[in-house]
């Protein structure tokens, strides 16, 4: 696959978000270029348009099939797996935010739940203990919001995104409080 000089700023930048998203450059540029790509590809294919190394490809391959952010299917007549990013940026986006909550934000909730029940029995402060439960009880609402705007229908999801700052119109005014 050729690349031109947007494919490959566009590889690249994806690469340098990826290490700020908590992944390795070269998962993330293998993403970027499946992304991208026209049709399914090899790793051979990957391995050659990016100048990796196979053990890098083939590790970074089972990173993104881990994140369900990539799929291999099989071809007849040919023994090699071809991939493929997920293609609908809606189903990309929600399935990025989805394995990030069970990855981060729930184990966090669970941390804190836990410490909030063993903060009894330790003699935490309680302006301490306070804090902490603030933070507990502010990230199971955003919790909370996510999980139910997850279950309404796409179509209810996207009129939601696209009202956009425009819902601000109807809300009280008056600082963050």
């Amino acid at each position: 696959m050729h690349l031109t000089d947007s494919m490959q700023r566009f590889i690249l930048h994806w690469g340098e978000m990826g290490t700020k998203w908590g992944t390795n450059r070269s998962v993330a540029q293998i993403h970027a270029l499946l992304h991208i790509a026209p049709g399914p590809m090899t790793a051979d294919d990957i391995c050659e348009t990016l100048n990796l190394a196979r053990s890098n490809v083939s590790t970074a391959l089972k990173e993104l099939q881990g994140w369900k952010l990539v799929k291999s299917s099989r071809e007849l007549g040919d023994r090699r797996d071809h991939f493929t990013s997920v293609r609908d940026m809606y189903d990309l986006v929600d399935i990025v935010i989805a394995e990030r909550r069970e990855r981060e934000f729930l184990p966090t909730i669970n941390a804190l739940r836990d410490v909030m029940s063993d903060s009894d029995q330790d003699q935490t402060p309680e302006d301490v203990k306070n804090r902490m439960a603030e933070t507990l009880t502010v990230m199971e609402m955003y919790d909370a919001w996510y999980v139910d705007v997850s279950r309404l229908p796409r179509k209810v999801q996207m009129a939601a995104i696209k009202l956009g700052s425009k819902v601000a119109r109807f809300l009280p005014t008056g600082g963050k409080d």
